[in-house]
Parts: C-alpha cells; structure tokens; sequence
C-alpha cells in the first residue's frame, strides 16, 4: 500500500464508475475522497480550491472519471476549475485542456477531421433551411447535441416526409440547439465498437449490440448491450490514430463497421468502464489507479 499519496476521484457520488475507481485508488494508498464538482469552490483573493472542507492543493492528484451527470456548457466551466487545480501543481488524469476538446462535440469534430479521421458525413449549421434540406439529401439524419453522454437529446429525422414536416422537427430540434450538428444515418450491422486506451496504449475492445435491428443507436441507454469483440487491425490503428490526437490517460474510441470502411463516431473524453468490464473482461479501474500512481512516481 502507497499511504504517502493522497489521489481523489471526480466523479458522482454513488455511481459504479465513480465508486469502483475511488476503490481501487483506496485499496493501493489507504486514502479515499470522491470530489462533486458542484461542490468546489475557487477563491481567486485567498487562491483556495475547497471541496466542502477539503483543501485541494493537499491532493497528489485528481483522477476524473465523471465531471457530471449530462453534458452541458456547464461541464465545460467545471473543467475550468481543474485547470486552476493544475495551476496550483496537482496532476490531473486526463489534462483538463484536452478534456475540454472533447466534451463539445464540435470541438471534437473538428479535431479529428484536421487529424484526416474517417467519420461520417457531416453537416454542422444553424440555418434550418440547410438542415431541412441536409436530412431530404441523408434521407435519414441523426440530430445530435453538442453536448450529450449515451444518445441523450439526440433525435433521428427521415425524409420520407414533407418538407414542411422535416422543417417542424428540424425547427423543434434547434429551439435547444442554435448550432446543428447533424450526420448521415449509417447502414451498421446494428453493432458499434468501443476501443479502450490506456496511457495511450490499446487494451482491448468490446461490442454494443443494439436492442433489436431497427434501432438506430446502440447505446446501454437506449436498450443495447455490452459483448466481447476482437477488432480488425485496420480498425486498431484508425481508434489509435484518433486518440493520439488527444493525449488522454484513459479514454474509448467509438466506432462503427460501415460498407466503405471503419468511421469513428467519437474520442470519449472519460472513458467507459462498464463497457471494458462486461465486454472484454478489463478491469479499467484497477489499471488506471495503477497507471496514475506510476505517473506519479
């Protein structure tokens, strides 16, 4: 045991996720603190980092593992505050920065496509004109928010419709979402795949089988499950490819088997266990309290 460093999790309390990292990380050092972030507080005059009655700058490191329950621009003002726990000398797991590039799906977006990733046809606007006619084009389009976990606010819109009806939904749709983000509907063999990295090393991979071959996402949210899965090397390199663009401690890359190839869908900015756990038997908790801790040697 490793009593002399003092790691905390970010995450939310009660959560498996957030609850199996924090007992990994007490299990190797003795010490344990789950951190809400909307529970800290900065104070630029006294230059304090408070979680409740905990003072921050005493921490070795922070490992985030959930920064909150939804994604919002919100999310985004909480990983602010990790860079000032930077700023005051504590190691962060991954570097807020690059968080930051990843919980805004456009960022992201834009990331991997000046990185040359394959990813599905895109459109991103705020002109529903373009948008309506972007799904009559797609023939089907998914509308995703720019910030949202586990196909939450996303909607699916087909022209098999009237343009005044597409136009209805596309307008419903943006009333939460001023800038669009719209993709094609691919043909999947009604699985995606989640490739895990650690310390930018590739660890392994799982399957989401959707619910049934109609659903058009294949997400645990939305009724799918979790199964074991070896992947192409083609497809090993491209998830590499798009995490390296990152440099995060622990992350997945989603992607999907199309007919012209492998597409990535998206550079998790946490990271999933549970998939790792029942997909392909990786104990991601274990092994990231024990990258952490050989970080900080």
């Amino acid at each position: 045991m490793t009593k002399m460093k003092k790691i905390a999790v970010v995450g939310v309390p009660d959560k498996w996720s957030t609850e199996i990292l924090a007992d990994a990380i007490e299990a190797k050092t003795g010490f344990r603190l789950i951190i809400d972030m909307a529970k800290v507080t900065r104070d630029l005059k006294s230059n304090t980092l408070r979680y409740i009655n905990h003072d921050l700058s005493d921490l070795d490191a922070i490992v985030v593992k959930k920064i909150s329950t939804q994604y919002s621009s919100n999310t985004e003002d909480r990983l602010e505050l990790l860079r000032l726990a930077e700023s005051d000398g504590i190691k962060v797991f991954s570097n807020p920065e690059t968080m930051l590039r990843l919980v805004n799906r456009l960022s992201c977006t834009v990331s991997m496509r000046n990185g040359n990733i394959p990813m599905p046809d895109t459109v991103i606007t705020e002109d529903v004109d373009i948008a309506t006619e972007t799904v009559e084009r797609y023939g089907q389009a998914v509308f995703k928010p720019l910030f949202s976990t586990k196909a939450r606010g996303m909607c699916l819109i087909n022209a098999n419709q009237s343009t005044k009806k597409i136009r209805k939904e596309v307008e419903d749709f943006k009333a939460d979402n001023p800038m669009m983000y719209i993709q094609r509907r691919l043909e999947l063999p009604g699985q995606d795949i989640g490739l895990v990295f650690l310390g930018g090393k590739y660890q392994g991979a799982y399957a989401r089988i959707a619910n049934n071959a109609d659903t058009w996402n294949t997400t645990i949210h939305s009724g799918g499950r979790y199964a074991p899965y070896t992947p192409s090397d083609e497809v090993i390199a491209i998830a590499q490819k798009a995490q390296d663009l990152f440099h995060l401690d622990f992350t997945t890359v989603d992607i999907a088997e199309t007919a012209d190839g492998p597409v990535v869908f998206e550079v998790s900015a946490f990271g999933g266990f549970r998939g790792a756990k029942e997909g392909a038997g990786i104990d991601a908790a274990n092994l990231y309290a024990d990258y952490v801790l050989g970080q900080l040697v």
